[in-house]
């Protein structure tokens, strides 16, 4: 049955058609039990190989194979939200015009995954089908990482634009001075954003790159001379350093409002390095990151040129000089936009110096802080290989419900509508199924699908396209309550249609 035709079925009646081989549902007053919200996300690394695919040269069924594996433990854990990284250097993990194929899939920049698919395309798609966010991180500027190992190809931008790009160290990187640079970086992730129904699009903190140093320990200046005096003969009177942030912030901002115009659902987040200046708040030592990769994070917050900000808190409770809740505290209190704060948190770091325990901890004073709603973790393969029994202790500690991603209102303070359900049974009296639809006929991002079942409830989030739910069961298992909830691709939650079982 077609979406038109179940909804013409749908509005023809005042609640549930009711009987089907004994068993019936009607409209109930009955309160299914709220859902607890919170950002519930991992990184999922590309470049080196970190996290997925397991190594270059893979088959697509291979990589197809281990990307179901991770969504799957993704949601036994019950995450929600997946942090895939699709543009490593300059390159793509998906189907694009403007850059070469990364060669973390197939071995060599350029070259296509073979049997062809598009792994951004499919990665999307398996996410929502499992009721979890899927968000594109990308590296504005890194053009080259130091772990590449293939050719370049002839379409990256070393080899079409090499006036755009700048050798430092073992790496190639693009000259944030430089405009054309910003058009192009911008015009990749609108090209992304434009294509593929992703929730989010992320950058993580390399910005100008880390410093390198020589055998000395001394600081090697980046390279951006070009672009530099470009910028003096303009007439421009900032300082250097000024001058780098500044670039960076124009860029920031015009992330954000490009994103924005283009589909303003999508969030637009930021993970920088988690301290911003050393002394902020007192007693925290550490890198400068306005100084040193020209990233002002706090003004980026404070201005609300993001949707959610993801401060790497990669230390321990106890660091003495990188006090994970000292910081996260502090972010906290900077939130003025307001947006949300979801930190990272380091479950690569689990090891022989740090146990399970700690993150288990982390997240309990995450969940505790006001102003932050969630939290990201370094990086899915920790999870995946169970460090110190961190994945079970998550889901018996923390993660023991589903919870749903907070909801934007600085987007869209829209609730949806109440949706209207049909129900019925096969001849056999093996399958039941449930059918919804809104009046209007419009698909939200998901559906609230909430069951009772022996007194017992059950959460399952699916995707806005999905508008029936089978069960195959004997008809005295079926629920004795289900209810039904759109959620809006800003994470309204509307008026739940609920049902319970007569007969």
């Amino acid at each position: 049955m077609n979406r038109r035709a179940m909804l013409a079925l749908l509005l023809a009646a005042p609640a549930l058609p009711a009987r089907a081989a004994g068993v019936s549902y009607v409209a109930s007053k009955e309160v299914p039990p709220a859902v607890p919200r919170e950002f519930r996300g991992a990184w999922v690394a590309t470049v080196g190989n970190i996290d997925w695919p397991s190594k270059a040269g893979l088959t697509t069924q291979q990589q197809q194979t281990e990307l179901l594996a991770l969504l799957d433990k993704a949601v036994a854990l019950r995450l929600n939200a997946i942090v895939l990284q699709v543009r490593p250097g300059c390159d793509a993990l998906y189907d694009s015009k403007l850059e070469p194929w990364s060669e973390y899939l197939t071995g060599t920049m350029g070259r296509a995954p073979e049997p062809y698919y598009d792994p951004l395309a499919f990665a999307v798609a398996e996410a929502h089908r499992r009721g979890l966010e899927l968000h594109a991180w990308f590296n504005p500027f890194r053009a080259r990482h130091a772990a590449a190992k293939s050719p370049v190809a002839s379409n990256h931008i070393s080899k079409t634009r090499p006036e755009l790009v700048r050798k430092y160290g073992p790496l190639l990187w693009l000259d944030p001075g430089e405009a054309l640079v910003h058009e192009h970086s911008l015009r990749v992730i609108l090209d992304v954003v434009r294509r593929y129904d992703v929730d989010g699009v992320h950058l993580d903190d390399y910005f100008y790159p880390y410093p390198e140093k020589t055998a000395a320990k001394k600081i090697v200046e980046f390279p951006d001379d070009p672009s530099w005096r470009k910028y003096q003969k303009s007439g421009g009177k900032l300082t250097r350093d000024d001058w780098r942030r500044d670039n960076v912030n124009l860029f920031v901002q015009r992330f954000h409002s490009t994103v924005k115009a283009e589909k303003p659902w999508v969030k637009v987040g930021i993970s920088p390095f988690g301290i911003w200046k050393p002394g902020n708040p007192p007693g925290i030592r550490g890198m400068d990151a306005t100084q040193e990769i020209y990233a002002d994070a706090l003004k980026w917050f404070r201005a609300g040129w993001l949707d959610y900000l993801s401060p790497q808190l990669y230390w321990s409770i106890d660091a003495p000089e990188q006090s994970f809740p000292v910081l996260l505290k502090w972010w906290a209190a900077q939130n003025s936009a307001p947006r949300h704060l979801w930190p990272g948190l380091s479950a690569a770091a689990i090891g022989p110096g740090r146990k399970a325990e700690e993150i288990i901890e982390q997240l309990k004073l995450t969940r505790a802080q006001p102003g932050a709603s969630g939290s990201l973790q370094w990086s899915f393969k920790a999870l995946h290989q169970n460090r110190d029994g961190l994945a079970d202790k998550l889901v018996q500690q923390v993660f023991q419900t589903p919870a749903l991603i907070p909801a934007s209102p600085w987007l869209d303070k829209a609730v949806p509508e109440r949706p209207q359900v049909a129900f019925g049974q096969d001849a056999a009296q093996t399958v039941a199924t449930f059918q919804w639809a809104m009046p209007s006929g419009a698909a939200p991002r998901w559906w609230l699908v909430q069951m009772r079942v022996n007194g017992a409830w059950q959460t399952e989030l699916l995707p806005g396209s999905q508008v029936n739910r089978s069960l195959r069961v004997p008809a005295s298992a079926l629920p004795e309550i289900i209810a039904i909830t759109a959620v809006s691709r800003y994470g309204q939650v509307g008026q739940s249609f609920v049902a319970q079982r007569s007969g």
